[in-house]
């Protein structure tokens, strides 16, 4: 099968189109026919090893995990011994798995979920990662709460403020000017252009903070906070030719600040859920929850793909078809 393979820590050309072995599913596995994938921020940040500090998890020389992509979008082509009746060959289904810029994909039974009915697998394939992010993050969230997400148009961002809405929260977006309108489309209640206005001095306090850049101090954030209000830092960053934390930095303040403060520091571990897909499953299909794609590469440019999203001009997700 074809597959994006990586060798070594560097720029999306280390990424090369390889011919490798199709995976066979084991006892508790299925064989998923990838359809399409999506890319997210992880992506460039395992290709690049970027923070340095990661590489003491990511493999200090390079990946441990040489095929890259985590979203998939397919079709179960084989299923293994000890899998439930509920999964079977033809299901169409998505979920959350590292290797899914190939062909195939062998996936522990128990990550996978059934695909919305009313989705493509070109949108259902931006769900998996981002909208698990997203669900965890917003989890304590409720109802006529004020509740600002700090970069609101990207894939995570534009999930977040339609699963906010859902909950009946009051949404605040930040992003940047060209992307006001689109964060407005998708439900946002107040949008703030971060070019024109800084939402740490204005004064505005919130019930919850979801922070998805790492761009802000700590001090700012909490100040932006009520007194009992909750922050979730969920990574972010931009490649800057290299970094020794990077958004580690921040993720690290809160995990030491966190039980001094009456307010709640939560660094989001967003792992992956079976529950938490079906969830997103529901909001797709009851059309609270709609994927924005912007682009759509084939698994042969994945590196562009890559390159796009890693430059900050995505302005939605971009898709892999396999």
């Amino acid at each position: 099968m074809k597959a994006i393979v990586q060798d070594r820590y560097g720029s999306a050309d280390v990424l090369e189109l390889r011919e490798v072995e199709r995976p066979a599913p084991g006892p508790g596995e299925v064989l998923v026919r990838v359809r399409a994938s999506s890319v997210n921020a992880a992506d460039w940040h395992v290709m690049r090893g970027d923070p340095y500090f990661a590489r003491l998890f990511l493999g200090l020389r390079g990946p441990k995990t040489r095929i890259r992509g985590l979203d998939f979008a397919g079709v179960i082509e084989a299923v293994g011994p000890e899998v439930s009746g509920l999964l079977q060959v033809g299901d169409e289904v998505f979920g959350e798995v590292e290797g899914s810029f190939a062909e195939y994909v062998r996936v522990p039974a128990h990550l996978v979920e059934h695909k919305p009915s009313n989705l493509t697998f070109e949108q259902t394939a931006t769900l998996p990662l981002a909208g698990n992010t997203a669900w965890m993050g917003l989890r304590d969230l409720q109802a006529g709460q004020k509740v600002l997400i700090n970069g609101a148009s990207g894939g995570v961002g534009l999930l977040a403020v339609q699963i906010a809405k859902a909950r009946k929260a009051i949404v605040t977006g930040v992003c940047s000017t060209r992307n006001v309108e689109q964060v407005r489309a998708v439900g946002a209640d107040h949008v703030i252009d971060y070019r024109t206005e800084d939402f740490a001095r204005g004064g505005e306090r919130y019930d919850l903070i979801f922070d998805l850049v790492g761009n802000r101090s700590m001090s700012s954030l909490r100040g932006s906070l009520t007194p009992d209000g909750t922050l979730v830092l969920s990574g972010g960053g931009s490649f800057t030719g290299g970094a020794l934390f990077g958004p580690y930095r921040l993720i690290i303040q809160g995990k030491v600040l966190g039980s001094f403060t009456r307010q709640r520091l939560v660094v989001l571990e967003a792992k992956p859920s079976k529950e938490n897909l079906a969830a997103l499953r529901e909001l797709a299909e009851s059309g609270q929850l709609v994927p924005v794609i912007e682009r759509t590469y084939p698994l042969t440019d994945a590196p562009d793909a890559i390159r796009h999203v890693e430059g900050e001009h995505a302005r939605a997700k971009v898709v892999v078809t396999a």
